[in-house]
């Protein structure tokens, strides 16, 4: 049976590396390991055919140095192969746009930032296709997320309330803000379809955070069913209460022996309107990374483990998406129960 799935998405990932500003004459390598779809891989391939770049398709040996199944966990390690083959790197780095369909991606791997510094562009794709479809990023979006990483950047505190007891301030000296789009348009430029999201990496942050009932664990990709609460002292958890939940994240961060696992990472919160809180529900782990429940509009989201600016290495790397929070920026609010202001 002939397989027209790529079909189906070629106009879907047109667009995208429209938006990552693919050009005549550049040079595209799509990277792939063993399991990346196949039907991607020819989408993004007939993509940047179409729009006149050169086009070299990278299949790579799959395998992560990260004790973790290769799950579209978020944590972002790379692929060995890739990792301690410096041809391979070379091939990346001399790419203008690198479309990278592995499993996990490069995002928190030294390497990657070796790769932008040559001035490549990397797009990550690895959610379903309709979370891609229906996420498809605008080009408008990125003024929105630029607003929200320069507020962060001027700014010197941020403050996370919720009715449920959430409390936690954050010095924002030297958390060097960021942004996703879902487009990676300028050069050295990493980004992720699809995503809309603000962040930044502080280094010290204190107080409480209190997970409710419909708050998502990733990479559990699982919604949170009784409370959890846990202390923060100088950006470490201290200590994790509750029930079920609470047993698997201290479970989680403790027993791999990782010294960065109770550390604090990156926050910040969601500007894409498109996503479906819900999403997670309805699709099977194998097949999402999460990006629904990591930038849904109005969410609050912080990790642990990998901290770039501080250069912690860690697998002990979890996203918390938050629902119903409060998030001011030197008092002025940015999110309120949940809900964008001036967004």
């Amino acid at each position: 049976m002939v397989n027209y799935a790529s079909v189906d998405l070629l106009a879907a990932f047109t667009r995208e590396l429209e938006l990552c500003k693919v050009k005549p004459g550049e040079h595209v390598v799509i990277l792939t390991e063993p399991y990346s779809r196949d039907d991607y891989a020819a989408a993004a391939f007939g993509a940047a055919k179409a729009l006149g770049a050169h086009v070299i398709a990278a299949a790579v040996p799959g395998g992560s140095p990260a004790p973790l199944p290769s799950t579209h966990t978020g944590a972002g390690p790379g692929l060995a192969s890739v990792l301690a083959d410096k041809a391979a790197q070379d091939l990346l780095k001399s790419a203008d746009l690198v479309v990278d369909l592995t499993r996990e991606g490069f995002i928190h791997a030294p390497v990657q930032e070796e790769i932008l510094a040559t001035g490549t562009r990397i797009i990550f794709i690895c959610d379903a296709p309709e979370v891609l479809i229906r996420n498809m990023p605008q080009e408008q979006d990125k003024a929105r997320v630029i607003h929200g990483a320069e507020l962060l950047r001027r700014s010197t505190t941020m403050h996370i309330t919720s009715r449920a007891g959430t409390d936690l301030k954050v010095n924002l000296k030297g958390s060097e803000p960021e942004f996703q789009v879902g487009f990676a348009d300028d050069p050295g430029r990493w980004d992720h379809w699809p995503s809309t999201m603000v962040l930044c990496w502080p280094e010290f942050s204190d107080g409480q955070i209190v997970l409710s009932e419909g708050d998502i664990l990733l990479p559990f990709k699982e919604y949170v069913r009784e409370p959890v609460t846990l202390l923060v002292k100088d950006g470490r958890i201290e200590e994790i209460k509750g029930g079920a939940d609470a047993k698997m994240l201290q479970t989680f961060l403790d027993d791999g022996g990782d010294q960065w696992g109770r550390s604090l990472s990156h926050m910040g919160w969601g500007l894409m309107k498109t996503a479906d809180w819900f999403s997670t529900a309805l699709y099977s782990k194998a097949d999402i990374m999460g990006m629904d429940a990591r930038a849904f509009a109005g969410n609050f989201l912080w990790s642990t483990g990998p901290h770039p600016v501080l250069q912690r290495e860690s697998y002990a790397h979890v996203d918390v998406a938050m629902r119903d929070c409060t998030v001011s920026i030197d008092g002025k609010d940015v999110v309120v129960d949940g809900k964008l202001v001036d967004n």
